[in-house]
């Protein structure tokens, strides 16, 4: 029997593309796919086509019905290549990892990535030059692509689970920086006995300032403002 394998932005037009190659009507194959598409980071880089195998079910079947005997309409017969749906048992670290890798190739980056499971979470750490690009301002674009690939982890996994990025060990070198300054702008409110607010930050990093003063004499934190302009305000304990 005749096969062929085309692609598409989706399956349906992976398979119209396949039929018009074939020059037959979908009563007469038989489809497996092959790949799903995906549409890779922020929709932009990364993108994969679905792809698909078209089994001509019977070469001596006319392609086209005569007039007077229409074909009976039927959708082709479609089967799934095993392992390539989203919820097929790969291992979502992996699929994770994966990613990631085509997301630094996509941008001409040559990383690897390391599996760190620990207690709470799972660190995804990304090693390799001019990294610069995806950890971004203040790791914004990291921020924006660990989101994105919980997302995508949690899609091939049972229960939720929590992966961190981390590169060129930005995290810790961040989570110190903040801490330095929680410390230095507390001192200025002690000082001048007036309120500090810190530029708009992440959930996560407002957390490293409320918990590096959290203990101290006379400050107190809290957070005020909207996601994302959402900011923390240091203040005299006295003050209400």
């Amino acid at each position: 029997m005749k096969k062929i394998v085309a692609s598409g932005k989706t399956v349906e037009e992976a398979v119209r593309q396949g039929l018009a190659k074939l020059g037959t009507t979908e009563d007469q194959v038989a489809v497996n796919v092959l790949e799903q598409p995906s549409k890779g980071f922020l929709g932009l880089i990364g993108v994969k086509e679905a792809k698909v195998e078209l089994t001509l079910l019977s070469e001596d079947s006319p392609s086209v019905p005569s007039q007077g005997s229409p074909a009976k309409e039927r959708s082709p017969v479609i089967r799934e290549e095993q392992g390539t749906s989203a919820h097929s048992g790969q291992d979502p670290y992996e699929v994770a990892a994966s990613f990631i890798r085509d997301v630094g190739a996509s941008m001409n980056l040559q990383i690897d990535v390391e599996i760190i499971h620990k207690k709470d979470n799972t660190v995804l750490n990304i090693s390799g030059s001019d990294l610069g690009v995806l950890i971004g301002r203040r790791g914004q674009t990291l921020d924006s692509l660990q989101y994105l690939t919980n997302i995508i982890a949690n899609r091939y996994s049972d229960s939720f689970i929590r992966i961190v990025l981390d590169a060129e060990n930005f995290r810790e070198r961040r989570r110190k920086t903040l801490e330095d300054l929680a410390v230095r702008l507390a001192g200025r409110v002690v000082r001048t006995r007036k309120d500090v607010a810190l530029e708009p930050m992440s959930p996560q990093e407002r957390k490293v300032i409320h918990s590096k003063l959290q203990d101290h004499p006379e400050v107190k934190t809290y957070s005020k403002g909207e996601e994302p302009n959402r900011r923390v305000i240091i203040t005299l304990k006295q003050n209400k």
